[in-house]
């Protein structure tokens, strides 16, 4: 068991997946003006990295796991011009801002929001060209069940794009994003979002959660080969491309 998957936003009881899911649905009226403001907006060129890492495999079916509010999908469909991409997540809350969004974009004819448990995907073996997960992967009950089941729906030759974030290890960028993370997050957390735990939760997981050559290890464990990753920021974000 790692880590991150011993930390539930909430300390009352239940599985971590209906807590994490119940969180989402709380925070979904705030969560993209605050992922915006707590990264200094930094966020975007991440994103924009990581999906134009696809770009040379022109990926036509495209899964997003954990795609919340859609922010990844409606990127992805900009810059790579897929036919289809599907939107996954436990949170209709946050599917729910997400459709809107995209129908406001007029993109509503190229991707669709679902309601699925990562670790149980209902899509048939070698369905995807590319599977993407930005930001949520920390958030598996399972982690090794939901990566198996995301190289499952994958077909041959294609590739997994994960985009995390993760803790700097070298000084001063270690300390002073330490502070950031157990203190101001937490506080501008809790005025915006009005929920007392969740970016309390969220600094928690991406202390916790598996890194750089930790990650690509059970990346490869779980069946994927050719697994890379890059840094971003001193390491506050990091990206992992693999194939299946």
């Amino acid at each position: 068991m790692y880590e991150q998957e011993k930390i539930k936003p909430y300390k009352d009881e239940g599985h971590k997946r209906e807590q994490v899911e119940r969180m989402f649905d709380r925070i979904a009226h705030s969560y993209d003006r605050l992922n915006h403001f707590l990264s200094w907006g930094i966020d975007k060129s991440w994103r924009r990295t990581a999906v134009d890492s696809l770009s040379p495999f022109h990926p036509c079916r495209i899964l997003d796991v954990a795609t919340g509010t859609g922010d990844f999908a409606i990127l992805s469909a900009r810059r790579l011009s897929p036919q289809s991409i599907t939107g996954v997540d436990i949170s209709e809350g946050m599917m729910q801002i997400g459709r809107q969004k995209v129908k406001a974009l007029h993109l509503d004819g190229i991707i669709r929001f679902q309601h699925e448990d990562c670790e149980a995907l209902s899509f048939a073996d070698d369905t995807f060209d590319a599977v993407t997960v930005a930001y949520g992967v920390r958030n598996f009950e399972h982690l090794d069940q939901g990566l198996r089941e995301m190289c499952r729906v994958l077909k041959p030759s294609g590739h997994l794009l994960i985009i995390e974030l993760s803790s700097p290890h070298r000084f001063p960028m270690k300390q002073l994003f330490s502070v950031y993370a157990k203190i101001v997050m937490p506080l501008i957390g809790r005025l915006i979002s009005k929920d007392h735990s969740a970016y309390s939760y969220l600094p928690a997981t991406m202390a916790a959660f598996p890194q750089g050559e930790v990650m690509q290890g059970i990346l490869r464990k779980a069946g994927f080969g050719d697994v890379r990753f890059k840094r971003f920021t001193f390491g506050i974000s990091t990206m992992y491309l693999a194939t299946k």
